[in-house]
């Protein structure tokens, strides 16, 4: 059941001002016009993209979340719908692992709906198995590291990328309590 916006309801999430719905062939015009934002999509890697390379990135993450469960949702305000961005776990292309990733509407930042739709996206991911989830941001955003620091991820690598000096944090799975270890 798809829960009449056409994507996969059983891996969506609520928290207590969003909706994260996996991203679907429905949010394709608002993608587009997100990753086409300079001011909205211009620090992710690889910057804006096209409707062309939108469309195969859409499609790449419908496989993705088939054969993962887990990927890139839609973050929607639950008062409204209103789409603010998205927020997603994905394999980095420089085999450094599996990255927590976010772009949200200018207009919606300052709200703390990065941090809420981040939280969400790592508490699914470790609950979903991973044992150590990364994030990548460039040193001179300040914005996305706040969130991640908020977030209780540790910095734990650097890189220059593009002439960018770039920053690796990582959030680690907490161990079950130890009466759970031995089973």
């Amino acid at each position: 059941m798809d829960g009449g916006w056409g994507g996969d309801a059983s891996h969506a999430v609520r928290t207590d001002r969003l909706v994260l719905r996996p991203v679907c062939p429905a949010h394709l015009e608002d993608l587009i016009r997100l990753k086409g934002d300079e001011a909205a999509f211009g620090l992710m890697l690889h910057g804006t993209r096209t409707a062309e390379r939108t469309t195969e990135e859409l499609q790449d993450d419908i496989a993705f979340w088939a054969v993962r469960g887990y990927g890139t949702w839609a973050v929607h305000r639950a008062e409204d719908d209103a789409f603010l961005g998205i927020v997603g776990l994905m394999e980095r292309p420089d085999g450094r692992g599996i990255a927590l990733r976010f772009a949200l509407w200018p207009w919606s930042r300052g709200k703390g709906y990065a941090r809420e739709a981040a939280r969400a996206a790592l508490g699914f991911g470790h609950a979903a198995g991973l044992a150590r989830i990364i994030a990548v941001a460039r040193e001179s955003n300040l914005a996305s590291r706040g969130v991640l620091a908020d977030l209780g991820l540790r910095e734990c690598d650097r890189f220059i990328h593009q002439g960018h000096p770039m920053m690796v944090f990582e959030s680690l799975r907490p161990l079950p309590p130890p009466a759970q270890q031995s089973r």
